[in-house]
């Protein structure tokens, strides 16, 4: 079965108009977050350890601390185990993100592959080393590598913003948003897009950065 890719703007506005063609509630959404946002961006190394680095500091702290990494040219595998605790340690980075770092480095995952890996295999390769999350790896399936069909169930702007439009007495746990999700599919990529333009629209402030 050959992968469904988000390359351009076309590609999220056609998954957009046949999602809210399969749901209302999300055709109601679509009505008032107006075009939805493209958000690819650039696969292998150096972008998973950008949000390994980002994880529970704010976004001002990330900024900061990539930006001596990125000085220090701390980006690449072999810098990042060239330059040992102490150089991590300088640039920025905890005890715990320097170990992430470092299992990342050594990790020796195959980018290219990755890339007509299928979703599961996708999530499962970047699962497999120690702080990389579940949400990190679907937000590098949608966004780096362009899935069409996957979606940040475990997110909690998502979570609410579903709460909200589909009009729930509580905010879906993950189990809950992983059951309603199913009824995207195959559009799950563009229906996380919409509801976190939503979330924008009925909380005035951004759910993802």
């Amino acid at each position: 079965m050959s992968l469904r890719i988000i390359e351009t703007d076309a590609d999220v506005a056609a998954d957009a108009e046949a999602l809210c063609a399969l749901c209302p509630r999300m055709a109601l959404a679509y009505a008032e977050t107006g075009a939805l946002p493209l958000r690819r961006k650039p696969d292998g190394f150096a972008e998973l350890l950008s949000a390994i680095v980002s994880q529970q500091v704010s976004v001002a702290s990330a900024r900061a601390i990539w930006a001596r990494m990125e000085e220090a040219g701390l980006t690449a595998p072999a810098p990042i185990l060239i330059a040992g605790e102490d150089g991590l340690r300088a640039a920025g980075l905890s005890r715990q993100k320097i170990r992430y770092a470092q299992e990342l480095a050594r990790a020796d995952i195959d980018y290219r592959a990755l890339r007509a890996a299928p979703d599961a295999e996708v999530l499962e390769t970047l699962t497999a080393v120690p702080g990389i999350g579940t949400w990190t790896a679907e937000i590098y399936a949608m966004f780096s590598l362009g899935r069409a069909d996957v979606f940040a169930h475990g997110d909690l702007a998502l979570q609410e913003a579903a709460r909200v439009l589909y009009d729930l007495p509580e905010r879906p746990n993950e189990r809950a948003m992983r059951a309603m999700a199913a009824d995207w599919s195959p559009y799950r990529s563009v229906a996380a897009r919409l509801l976190w333009a939503y979330y924008r629209v009925v909380k005035q402030r951004e759910g993802i950065r």
